[in-house]
């Protein structure tokens, strides 16, 4: 009976090194971030989801219990499934993002575009 109890809890798997690493890469991620906004390669509306991630990177780096509990949440029995899921819905949101965002800024283009051509139509430049 204890086997099946064991089989079906979550077990975390970070071994110290894990997690300090986890934790290093979690800060040097945030550094990076505010060195793209201070470069301004990063618009700070699109930063504040990076960032985010990165705290939580670095919440489940100090707190590996709280993989522990997202797994149970979720309903599996494995941390790494839980982590690797958690990632997956990420990315995917992220990516869903981003094409609505570029397909906004398509039919910006379109619409700008086609008022530079009527504008050209209507008042056509000067021959010098």
């Amino acid at each position: 009976m204890t086997w099946l109890l064991a089989a079906t809890e979550p077990v975390v798997r970070l071994t110290p090194q894990a997690r300090i690493v986890a934790a290093i890469l979690a800060v040097l991620f945030m550094l990076l971030i505010l060195d793209l906004i201070r470069r301004d390669r990063l618009l700070e509306r699109y930063s504040i989801v990076w960032f985010v991630m990165g705290l939580a990177m670095l919440a489940g780096a100090a707190f590996p219990g709280l993989l522990e509990l997202i797994a149970k949440l979720i309903g599996v029995r494995d941390v790494t499934i839980a982590l690797f899921s958690i990632v997956l819905m990420i990315l995917l949101a992220l990516s869903l993002n981003f094409s609505v965002i570029a397909s906004r800024q398509s039919k910006q283009i379109t619409r700008l575009a086609q008022q530079s051509a009527i504008e050209t139509i209507e008042d056509p430049p000067e021959d010098d």
